[in-house]
């Protein structure tokens, strides 16, 4: 079984990984805004803090848009996973 926190909480992200049990982190765009910081500086800061897979999550719902979001998260770190966006 894998352990992933699904939070922006960088505070709460770092203690997890501490214990040694964090495998990765999911998260979205209206977590992190929740949050209010900056997406791409908290996705960064997040994969800093696991070597685990971390999700970024693109929030256009046309394919081009889409993969533009998408070249531009997975140079945040080598650890990115991108993931669509869900639409209601």
């Amino acid at each position: 079984m894998k352990f992933f926190a699904d939070t922006a909480d960088t505070k709460e992200i770092a203690e997890l990984a501490a214990t040694g049990l964090l495998d990765g982190v999911t998260t979205n765009p209206s977590l992190i805004a929740k949050a209010g910081r900056d997406f791409m500086e908290v996705t960064k800061e997040i994969c800093g803090l696991t070597d685990g897979p971390v999700s970024a999550e693109v929030i256009a719902l046309d394919h081009e848009t889409m993969m533009k979001e998408a070249d531009v998260l997975r140079k945040i770190a080598d650890n990115v996973c991108i993931k669509g966006a869900a639409d209601d």
